[in-house]
């Protein structure tokens, strides 16, 4: 009796000491659906986090968070033992959103919705409304204000700065999901911080008692775009705790600054 039980607390130890791509591996040889729900259960939480904040909406997230480990399953037999398993869950899960944001934005070729304008209006009507009765209440309007300015940013943009600043991931792992040159992530995260200032710079002058802060750009920091001189002056996000959004899934609780 005592030696089963070594042999089963040998086993237990084994399968949860497992890496990830050694799960996968077990799931694209064998079925293996035991490990199929461990993974499942390790990134449910990443990938609802990233569809949610591409889309800017928490119940399709949840939905491309199911297709994703669907469409994991159904690819099983494409992953690549030596590459990581990260990359590859990423990659779907991106590619789902894309396809999402062009669904987006044929209904609304169909079926106008507000217009950029409109948007900005109501980015206004968010900063003028003030900071609320508390502070907690501040950060919640504050974190709207963010949110609105990010989904405002085309997909390619939107994509490194999710990735990098609230999936916390180095720009080598970005270049790599995206298989583009790490330079080329590098001069995207900068044009997207540099959109993102400008959306909020005067929504935030407008709110004086805001927590976020816009600064310019040191003088000696490469401006992103050197054709331009007064890219130089462009500002930037730095406040080192963004507010927690009154969004079903906050996408505003980590630092945004330039790299």
């Amino acid at each position: 009796m005592t030696r089963m039980k070594g042999t089963v607390l040998s086993t237990l130890s084994l399968l949860f000491s497992r890496t990830d791509e050694e799960a996968m591996s077990r799931v694209k040889m064998h079925d293996d659906h035991d490990e199929f729900a461990r993974l499942m259960k390790r990134w449910d939480e990443p990938i609802r986090r990233l569809c949610t904040r591409m889309t800017g909406d928490a119940h399709r997230g949840e939905d491309l968070k199911q297709d994703t480990f669907l469409r994991l399953f159904e690819k099983r037999k494409n992953y690549d033992p030596t590459g990581r398993f990260s990359t590859f869950l990423w990659r779907i899960a991106l590619n789902l959103c894309y396809d999402e944001l062009r669904r987006q934005q044929r209904r609304r070729e169909f079926w106008p919705g507000p217009k950029e304008e409109q948007l900005d209006e109501q980015l206004d009507k968010t900063a003028a409304e003030g900071p609320g009765p508390d502070l907690h209440a501040a950060r919640l309007e504050e974190g709207e204000i963010v949110r609105q300015a990010l989904l405002q940013l085309p997909e390619i943009y939107r994509t490194v700065l999710v990735l990098r600043h609230y999936e916390d991931l180095k720009l080598a792992r970005i270049a790599e999901i995206l298989e583009i040159p790490e330079g080329t992530v590098n001069s995207r995260m900068a044009e997207a911080l540099g959109r993102l200032s400008r959306l909020l710079e005067p929504k935030l002058k407008e709110n004086p008692q805001s927590h976020l802060r816009v600064a310019r750009t040191d003088a000696g920091q490469a401006p992103s775009r050197p054709s331009k001189p007064a890219a130089k002056d462009r500002p930037r996000i730095t406040d080192d705790r963004l507010p927690i959004t009154n969004h079903p899934t906050p996408i505003t609780n980590y630092q945004v600054s330039a790299l």
